[in-house]
Order: C-alpha cells, then sequence, then structure tokens
C-alpha cells in the first residue's frame, strides 16, 4: 500500500513550514535588518527613543527576524589589508625590561661599577659598564632574567639573549621569543580589531590574518573604507593620576614628572596632574554603557582585574579627601574627590556623554589598545550599487536555472515533473531558512552554490521517477510502482549526494572565504534537496494518488 504515516506526514509539513517562516523575513530585508538594529540597541542601552520605536514597529515580534548577512560583494562595504608593525613591540619589551637590568646589573655593582643604558638599534638594549673586566658577570646577571619560552616551537628555549662586546651588555630576545611574540601580537591585533568591528554593529566581518604580519579585513555594510580605518585606528586610552593644582593657563610650566591636561567638558580648565598614573586601562576587565542613578545621564561603567583593584583601591585609601583626575586620550574628563576607599575594583564615568558616545565608550575601553601600529598596505571601497548589481545578476541566473529545469521536468515526466518543481521552490526556501537561522554570510559564490543545487535538486526526482516507469513496464499497478521506485531508488540517491557532500565538507575544512561560502550553500542545499526529493514530492504524489485513486499513471 502507498501510505506514509501520518506523524510522518506532521513532521514533513512542520519542517518545511518552519524552514518557510525563517526564510520570509529575507524577502522583507531593509524593515527586518532595521526593526534588529533597533531592537539591539534597545536591548545594550535600555533607553527607547521615538525612532528607535518606530524602527521596532517595521517587523512584528511574534515573526521569525532571521536575516541571511550579504556579503561585501553583496552589500558592500570596506576591504583592508593592514601590516602589523611588530618592531614596536620588540622595542616595548626592551624598555619594559631595562629597569629589572638595572636592578640587577647594581646589584653586583662591586663587580661591573656604574652601569649607564646607550642608544640601541630597535629591538635591542645596550648597557654599558664602567669596569669592562666584569663584563662575565654582568651577562650571567643578566641571563637569570631570561625565563623559558612559552609555545608549542619553542618549549625549554630562553627568552633573551645576552651577550658582552667589550664593557657593553646587549640583551635582544631570543629567536624562538620573537617567534613567540609574533604569534601573541598577531593573535591580539586580530582580537581586538574583530572586537571593535563586531561591537560597532557591523554584519559578519572577514578578519583574517595573512601571511607572517598582515591581516586581511572585510567589512559589508560600512560607509568607506576611512570610516573603517577611523574605527579600527581609534584607541581609548584611559589613565587614573593623582591631582597636584588646577590653572586657567594653557602654557603654565609644571615640574619635569608632572603633565598639563585641559578639562574635557570645562572649556578653559587645565589640570596639573602628576605624570605617572596610578591605573591605567589595561587593567579594565569590562566596561559597559549605563545611566548615572543620580542625573539619568548616560555613563559607562568599568570593573577593573583583580591587579587594578588591589593598587586603586590601595591609593584611594591612602588619599581620601583629595582629588584624582580621569584622563581619557589626554583629556581629563572627571576629577572627583575620594570620599572614601574604592575597594571593590568597579566605578564609573560621567560626562557630557549622549547614549552613542556612552556605547562606543565603553567598546572602545572593553577592545583595549592595539599591541603595535598597523600600516594599512591596500582599501578598497565597494558600493552598494555594485552589490545590488550583483544580487540583481544571481536572482537572473537562478530564476533561469529554475525555469530551465522546471521545462525540462515537466516535458520529460509531465504531471510528476511538475510536482518535483513545487518541491525545488521550497528546497530554495529552506535553503535560506537555514542560512538565516545559523547565520551564514551569503556571497556571489554562495549563489553560484545555490544555482547549482537547483540544478542538482532533481537528479533525486529523477531517479525515483526513472525507476517508476521501470517498474510500471513490469505489470505491477500504479501504487505498487510508486512505492518500489521511491524505495529501491534510495540507496542510488543517498550514494549520489554523500559523496558531493563529502566534497563539500573538504571545500569548507581546506578552503577559505569565497571557496567557504560555495562550500556551505552547496552542502546545505544537498541536504534540504535530499529531503524535498524523498520526502515532500513523495507526500505531493501520495497525496494527489489518494485523492484522484487514478487507474494508471503515465511518468
Amino acid at each position: 500500500m502507498l501510505q506514509i504515516p501520518l506523524w510522518n506526514r506532521l513532521m514533513i509539513i512542520t519542517v518545511v513550514l518552519a524552514g518557510l517562516a525563517f526564510a520570509m523575513p529575507n524577502l522583507f530585508y531593509e524593515r527586518v535588518e532595521r526593526h534588529n538594529d533597533a531592537v539591539a540597541v534597545i536591548e545594550q542601552t535600555g533607553a527607547v527613543s521615538d525612532d528607535l520605536a518606530a524602527a521596532r514597529a517595521l517587523w512584528p515580534d511574534f515573526l521569525p527576524a532571521t536575516l541571511v548577512n550579504l556579503g561585501l560583494d553583496l552589500r558592500g562595504g570596506a576591504h583592508l589589508l593592514a601590516e602589523v608593525q611588530l618592531a614596536d613591540v620588540y622595542e616595548a619589551r626592551m624598555d619594559g625590561l631595562w629597569p629589572e637590568v638595572r636592578d640587577v646589573l647594581r646589584d653586583a655593582r662591586d663587580q661591573v661599577g656604574t652601569i649607564r643604558r646607550q642608544d640601541a638599534p630597535v629591538g635591542e638594549l645596550h648597557v654599558r659598564i664602567s669596569q669592562p673586566e666584569g663584563i662575565a658577570a654582568a651577562v650571567a646577571a643578566v641571563r637569570t632574567l631570561a625565563t623559558p619560552v612559552v609555545s608549542l616551537t619553542g618549549v625549554g628555549a630562553p627568552t633573551l639573549e645576552v651577550r658582552g662586546e667589550n664593557d657593553l651588555v646587549i640583551v635582544t630576545l631570543s629567536e624562538a621569543e620573537r617567534q613567540a611574540t609574533d604569534d601573541r601580537t598577531m593573535q591580539q591585533s586580530v582580537e581586538i580589531v574583530r572586537r571593535r568591528v563586531d561591537e560597532a554593529g557591523t554584519r559578519e566581518p572577514t578578519i583574517q590574518r595573512q601571511g607572517a604580519d598582515r591581516i586581511l579585513i572585510q567589512v559589508p555594510g560600512i560607509g568607506s573604507a576611512q570610516e573603517l580605518k577611523d574605527l579600527i585606528g581609534t584607541t581609548a586610552r584611559l589613565t587614573f593620576h593623582p591631582v597636584v593644582g588646577r590653572t586657567s593657563d594653557g602654557t603654565a610650566s609644571v615640574d619635569a614628572r608632572q603633565i598639563l591636561l585641559p578639562a574635557m567638558d570645562e572649556e578653559g580648565v587645565f589640570y596639573i596632574l602628576e605624570q605617572s598614573p596610578v591605573v591605567t586601562g589595561d587593567d579594565l576587565v569590562d566596561s559597559q554603557p549605563a545611566f548615572d542613578q543620580q542625573s539619568g545621564q548616560p555613563a559607562v561603567t568599568f570593573r577593573f582585574n583583580p591587579a587594578g583593584a588591589r593598587d586603586f583601591g590601595s591609593y584611594t585609601a591612602a588619599n581620601v579627601g583629595a582629588p584624582f583626575a580621569i584622563v581619557l586620550d589626554e583629556e581629563v574628563i572627571s576629577a572627583p574627590v575620594i570620599r572614601q576607599a574604592i575597594t571593590g575594583g568597579s566605578g564609573q564615568i560621567t560626562g557630557n556623554f549622549t547614549v552613542e558616545e556612552s556605547t562606543e565608550l565603553a567598546v572602545l575601553l572593553r577592545a583595549g589598545a592595539l599591541p603595535a601600529e598597523m600600516a594599512f598596505l591596500e582599501e578598497r571601497t565597494i558600493g552598494p550599487e555594485l552589490g545590488a548589481d550583483s544580487i540583481a545578476a544571481g536572482e537572473i541566473a537562478a530564476l533561469v536555472a529554475f525555469a530551465a529545469v522546471l521545462v525540462f521536468m515537466v516535458l520529460s515526466y509531465g504531471l510528476f515533473g511538475g510536482f518535483a518543481a513545487i518541491a525545488l521552490l521550497l528546497n530554495v526556501g529552506l535553503i535560506f531558512g537555514v542560512l538565516s537561522v545559523i547565520g551564514a554570510t551569503l556571497t556571489l559564490p554562495g549563489i553560484a552554490g545555490i544555482v547549482l543545487t537547483i540544478g542538482m535538486a532533481v537528479d533525486a526526482n529523477v531517479l525515483v521517477f526513472e525507476r517508476i516507469r521501470e517498474e510500471l513496464r513490469t505489470a505491477k499497478g500504479p501504487a505498487r510502482a510508486i512505492e518500489l521506485g521511491y524505495s529501491r531508488a534510495l540507496s542510488a540517491i543517498i550514494d549520489a549526494n554523500l559523496t558531493t557532500f563529502i566534497i563539500a565538507v573538504i571545500l569548507f575544512a581546506l578552503g577559505s572565504g569565497p571557496v567557504r561560502g560555495f562550500s556551505i550553500t552547496l552542502g546545505i542545499g544537498i541536504i534540504t534537496s535530499v529531503f524535498t526529493a524523498i520526502y515532500v514530492t513523495r507526500l505531493l504524489i501520495v497525496t494527489w494518488f489518494a485523492l484522484r485513486r487514478p487507474k494508471t499513471i503515465e511518468v
């Protein structure tokens, strides 16, 4: 008997309806996108303005709001290729090492005499001693500062190379430590760029390391390459300084260990601060936009790591009643008086912020500073018009492919070919539904994968229909022929699509960029096409057969 159990029918219908429901928002892309952006801002800031409320109302909250992210070639955006200046990190490491080298050489003063730091090439530390005969003792003392390299390739190697030349001690990073430092710097740079770009509201950026010292950055939907450069290059440097005094003279002279900085919200007011900060933004572990409980104005809350919380707590406990300055990018944004010790490791920055400015400041503080400067070697801006042309070309290609397959199937298999065409249309809807749910990015190669899937999707139906034809030739009844056609073609369908799916997995694992986009849509298309061929088309045929009860069928 040609039957499909009720639970099986309900499962097929549920899967199809769910897939189409998740795919439907893509038909109203702009409205749903504005709705999603408004919901995200409201959830992040807690503020609901008239514009945000109007944008949120563009799409009902009870309907799915999942969208397929459009890639750079479909939506337009910015493309950058940046080179990380790794030598900056070596220089910073040597500057940070100098106090430790000075201390160990002072402990061996009897053997090395007086010490003095000398000018040196980038990445080297040169220290001259007054007693050249003690150069061996000086080298041995400095080598005690070396520690084992922490990396998979350089385990056991020392972090420093120390050698002596006459009365000069020369310190450099070892080759293993340089490689480990390069890897850490690149990973940190990629992560900071990713956090800055992602949290700025863009969708599905491509941020990849290329070669030894380069980063590829592609961000769909952003206005220009310069806008992206400004976003990446922005560094929010937060420090906390003791306040020495306050003046209205912007040219006032200060001591060598003091700095003169302007007030952000008070024109003509300058603060004299101690140069060395009590704690810096490097000790921040989190910052979030918020609202001041007393004034209701936008603010930014922050939280220190244990070391920063300890230093901040010790300073505030010892300086109750004294002012201290919160400095952001060389401007004093606030100079409150310490009322009591702040030992919890958290605080709040208030100022003349808008909601957008407080959100942006929190993002920059949370992302931190780049470990090294980046030089932009290549930059391109792709306009949305080009993306619209690409989408239109992709739509035409998909429609032509669908029309050609439809004509072929109807001419070859008549009514059954029409059922296959309906299943094919549902298949495309399921593909977009799955892409929307997983948040995939659709690119031109991805559209090519969908077009290829449309051509391949009828392969399973062709196998089934040809098998039904063979069964009809053996004088079996139509119901039995249909049942045997599906059961006996199943193994061939699975074999054919499984091999193609394996190829898609290999392309995804070994490829990158456009190749991965193609493999994702191809792999999803294979799964949905097998589902529609085996279940959806069969359900349509069985339903038609139950209603019409034909004595004979023509395939």
